[in-house]
């Protein structure tokens, strides 16, 4: 992989990029993405977050190799804080967990004036970000769920707009966590994923059946339970 060829994970995040857009890559490593989208047409300019040395040393230099020195900015920073307001129209976070790119979205929603799209791919939890969308008036406009070397991603595009308006054909607890768009296509990475997820989840369940019986304990046992009968009806 590199500023010419993406992974196919990284080339489906790059699609959803609107043309001309500027765009914010935030935790980017080696800043494939954001070199590829302007060596390509697809963005104006763009800028690098990253947060450690390693990476910020090796995003410029793959900046200066791609001779992209005037179009894409690469800063060092913790999340949306190397963005200044109104700087961006499309932020890209990829190969995180859900839960961090939460928290940068959460820290960093002041600096999300002017943003219209957001491109987000989480390796798990993905449903922490559906939840955090639907909280702060982002529309979820497409979902996709590829596999890769072994590796099943999950990438989440939304603008914008009414964020309820992806789940009116679903319930609630089954979209934020499948996704309302993967449950009605079902492609076969995302049966793939859940029917592993189960097995997984009834394992937990079992051995919460021989654990004490605490109320986290019997918190979390019916949690999965829930799960797993959200799981057996999505995917019947």
């Amino acid at each position: 992989m590199n500023e010419l060829k993406l992974s196919k994970r990284l080339e489906t995040v790059a699609n959803f990029i609107p043309k001309d857009a500027i765009v914010a890559d935030i935790g980017s490593d080696h800043a494939y993405l954001p070199c590829y989208a302007v060596l390509n047409g697809i963005a104006k300019s763009a800028i690098v977050g990253e947060i450690t040395e390693g990476p910020f040393q090796s995003s410029k230099k793959q900046v200066q190799k791609s001779e992209l020195a005037d179009s894409v900015i690469v800063r060092k920073g913790d999340g949306l804080e190397v963005l200044r307001k109104g700087e961006v129209t499309c932020i890209t976070i990829a190969g995180m967990g859900g839960a961090l790119i939460h928290k940068i979205l959460e820290e960093g929603k002041e600096k999300l004036e002017g943003v219209v799209r957001l491109i987000l791919q989480p390796n798990i939890n993905a449903s922490v970000i559906r939840s955090w969308l639907l909280e702060n008036e982002w529309q979820l406009i497409a979902e996709e769920i590829l596999e890769e070397d072994d590796k099943i991603y999950e990438i989440l595009v939304a603008d914008r707009g009414d964020p309820k308006i992806p789940y009116h054909e679903t319930s609630l607890d089954a979209g934020l966590l499948f996704g309302p768009f993967l449950m009605k296509d079902q492609q076969n990475p995302f049966k793939k994923k859940w029917l592993q997820e189960c097995e997984h989840w009834k394992t937990i369940v079992e051995k919460l059946n021989q654990a004490a019986n605490t109320p986290e304990n019997n918190r979390k046992r019916n949690e999965l339970i829930h799960q797993i009968e959200l799981a057996k009806e999505v995917l019947k």
